[in-house]
């Protein structure tokens, strides 16, 4: 995980308007917001990258409630386009949304096809996903 974070903060690109990283504080209010807890995983996930810009691949972020990025509009909108409710959006792909389960594991979701790939970790997820975007 570590040598992942790394990496990713390597690769982070120089942008205008750079993302803030969220505190414990940001995590409770997303929660509140999405009504549903976010697992232990995820929220390190977000305490430590969440604003790493990289690649073709957006994750969802949770400081800027006016990006295209922001968690609960993102998790309303893959919610309403049929994504399961006990899925959590952590990125939107062309044909879908990776998600997060509650035992963090990460899904690929598909419109009309449902799970199609799976992945043990968001860790995995970010090194054979996100890191080769």
């Amino acid at each position: 995980m570590e040598d992942i974070i790394e990496l990713l903060r390597e690769k982070n690109a120089e942008v205008p308007v750079p993302l803030d990283l969220p505190d414990e504080d940001d995590l409770v209010e997303i929660e509140e917001q999405i009504l549903i807890s976010l697992p232990d995983e995820y929220k390190f996930f977000l305490l430590e990258v969440s604003d790493v810009v990289f690649g073709s691949i957006e994750p969802a972020t949770v400081t800027d409630s006016s990006s295209h990025t922001f968690l609960p509009e993102m998790a309303a909108t893959a919610w309403d386009r049929g994504m399961p409710r006990e899925f959590i959006p952590i990125c939107e792909h062309a044909t879908g949304y990776y998600c997060i389960t509650q035992e963090a594991e990460i899904l690929r979701w598909q419109f009309g096809d449902g799970i199609v790939d799976e992945w043990p970790s968001i860790w995995n997820w970010a090194k054979e996903v996100w890191l080769e975007s």
